[in-house]
């Protein structure tokens, strides 16, 4: 019997989560930061060492939010989100087999490849988000979502499962050394992305906006893009929704960020952080389908609402935890709701946003993502600047669950007033 939720569509949209989380997860993550430090930087301070890092993910952030809405727009003139897709794909593919060939020691050369790198996979995320609203039916916005991250979170857990296993016994896999085995780990990444992304260009079909102007001048497709933010100013629930998915989004990153370095200060080696992440990425896969369900049997927003709970309890813990069970404990939490929070997000803002212009508006939609990184660590350095306490520097996290809450609720309620009832199916290319 023919499933109404994995069509071929579905299927070639979410095995595209499965290959570029292999980036996210082996070289973001877990591989690139520490072999940053201890190879390409090796003999720098680290201080110098951490400002290169901290210079390269900021510099490629910034880029990636400042022309996430214009790369958008540009897709949805010219039909070409695809072939946005696939160039993006292509030059983090590249970037990623390029750091295997990047010697000891060569720190702007790795800096530059993992900012090309991360410039390839958050742009290819803008094209990718727009194309749910192509491969899913409008009933079913959620489950698809929900898949995709699901997909992702297995694909990303099981590829760095191996290159984990590579640098424990790198002779079994023919390897010299730990470090040969983390530089092959980049090529493995790099091959896994490129393969399992076929599916996706040549079976994914994009609906056209009808707008053919992929030739028009950077003065023209600027001017465009200014009259598009002043139209998205016209629609009340998509406003509100990502100025909470702002702050909410936030929350979620700095819990992210935090948690490796809670690990390090009660003394977890680098093996235990690893197993926490791999926790969270095996949790992610069954979590993520579940909150599909809940979606779809109840509406997003009771799914978001219960993810943002959960979020502000796991903050609390925080606040106490002292042991490597505890942090595993907060692993299991953050893995149950991680993937759900951020597959109904997209889902939900897919709900709001009319169909023919998703590119332009899930520019808008990563652009918010991008820019989520900024109130946390203000709220953690400036609570522990002010009261000389770490736990309470955490706990000032709440305020952005909370504040995002409060505005998902206006944003639902303002979303109802204008006929996209939360939860029910949406018509397609409604506003």
């Amino acid at each position: 019997m023919k499933s109404r939720y994995l069509t071929k569509q579905v299927v070639a949209w979410a095995a595209f989560d499965w290959a570029n989380s292999a980036f996210a997860t082996t070289v973001m993550v877990v591989f690139f930061p520490v072999f940053f430090k201890q190879y390409w930087a090796a003999g720098m301070s680290e201080t110098d060492s951490t400002g290169w890092l901290g210079i390269t993910n900021s510099v490629s952030s910034f880029v990636l939010a400042v022309l996430a809405p214009w790369l958008g727009m540009l897709g949805d003139r010219g039909g070409a989100r695809l072939k946005f897709l696939f160039a993006f794909t292509l030059i983090g593919v590249a970037a990623t087999a390029a750091l295997f060939f990047v010697g000891q020691g060569d720190t702007l050369m790795a800096a530059l490849m993992f900012g090309l790198a991360s410039v390839g996979f958050w742009g290819g995320i803008i094209f990718y988000d727009s194309l749910l609203v192509d491969v899913a039916p409008p009933d079913r916005l959620d489950t698809v979502s929900s898949i995709g991250y699901s997909i992702g979170y297995l694909g990303g857990g099981v590829l760095l499962a191996i290159n984990v296993w590579m640098t424990l016994d790198p002779h079994f896999f023919g390897l010299e050394d730990a470090a040969q085995a983390v530089r092959v780990s980049f090529l493995t990444v790099a091959l896994w992305w490129a393969l399992f992304a076929i599916p996706i260009f040549t079976v994914v079909r994009e609906h056209k906006s009808g707008e053919a102007h992929a030739g028009s001048t950077l003065r023209e497709s600027f001017v465009a893009l200014a009259n598009t933010i002043r139209e998205v100013r016209r629609y009340r629930a998509v406003v509100l929704f990502l100025l909470a998915y702002w702050l909410y989004i936030d929350g979620v990153n700095t819990i992210q960020k935090m948690a490796v370095a809670f690990g390090t200060d009660i003394g977890l080696e680098t093996s235990s952080l690893v197993q926490a992440i791999l926790l969270v990425q095996f949790i992610g896969f069954p979590a993520a389908l579940v909150f599909g369900w809940i979606a779809e049997r109840m509406s997003p927003i009771v799914g978001l609402f219960i993810c943002i709970c959960v979020y502000a309890l796991v903050t609390l813990y925080a606040t106490v935890l002292e042991t490597k069970g505890e942090f595993f404990l907060m692993a299991c939490m953050t893995g149950c709701v991680q993937g759900g929070i951020q597959a109904l997000s997209r889902s939900y803002y897919g709900r709001l946003i009319p169909a023919d212009r998703a590119g332009t508006f899930f520019g808008f939609y990563n652009m918010m993502g991008k820019f989520a990184a900024v109130l946390g660590p203000l709220l953690m350095g400036g609570t522990s600047l002010i009261t000389s306490d770490p736990r309470a520097s955490i706990l000032s996290i709440v305020v952005l669950f909370i504040g995002g809450g409060i505005l998902l609720s206006i944003a639902a309620r303002a979303a109802g007033r204008a006929g996209a009832a939360v939860g029910a199916p949406r018509e397609a290319n409604a506003g």
